[in-house]
């Protein structure tokens, strides 16, 4: 019988931060019970981070942190910087999560985020050139869907989004396409769940797409 010889081979993609953790709610200019699930983007010459904030009855909004080095001296807003509308339905029970990309056919940056509503998360998008004024778009999506972000060009002539509704009780992964970011359709599922594997329950994106040479 052949004999096979098995090489490990380290791939260091990432280095955890030892002076984690870089922000707590002790940093906070204002109350807050957690902070945590931060967007990222460069601003100018500064690391910027859009960071869900959870306040003490329980309700998230989103704030600003601004650094130098992406790590230590952050400059947080002296007060949430994207709050919930409570005259909108769509917003009743705060926002989360959000994720940043730069849109280059529009010279601004795209927010998406999940809205809580009174029919459950929804996808909602906000644009912005300096994250302190916005234009919010509102709900792409019905509910209950979240955990999205746009590609930051169009695919095919196309705007992209990936998002992970809930259909039959199935979290998996779908990418949706649009001319215009709001009105949304070809929907599509991108990457399913696997049965009896670790990822059998749901599968949800992380960070923003990156685009490689491949793709």
């Amino acid at each position: 019988m052949a004999e096979f010889s098995r090489q490990q081979i380290a791939h260091e993609l990432f280095k955890r931060y030892q002076g984690n953790p870089i922000l707590t709610p002790e940093n906070w200019p204002y109350p807050a019970h957690s902070v945590f699930n931060p967007a990222a983007a460069k601003l100018n010459t500064e690391t910027l981070l859009l960071i869900r904030v959870e306040d003490m009855r329980g309700f998230s909004h989103l704030t600003v942190a601004r650094s130098a080095n992406g790590l230590t001296n952050w400059q947080i807003d002296p007060e949430p910087t994207l709050e919930a509308d409570q005259s909108s339905r769509e917003e009743k029970w705060g926002l989360e999560d959000p994720r940043i990309v730069w849109l280059e056919e529009q010279k601004q940056f795209g927010i998406t985020y999940t809205s809580f509503s009174e029919g459950g998360p929804v996808v909602s998008l906000a644009i912005t050139k300096n994250f302190k004024t916005f234009a919010r778009l509102g709900a792409l999506l019905p509910p209950e869907d979240k955990d999205a972000c746009l590609f930051p060009r169009r695919v095919r002539g196309r705007f992209a989004l990936i998002h992970r509704p809930i259909v039959r009780g199935e979290a998996h992964m779908w990418i949706s396409f649009s001319p215009d970011l709001k009105h949304w359709g070809d929907h599509r599922p991108l990457i399913k769940t696997r049965h009896a594997y670790w990822d059998c329950h749901r599968v949800g994106l992380a960070c923003q797409p990156i685009e490689t040479p491949q793709g």
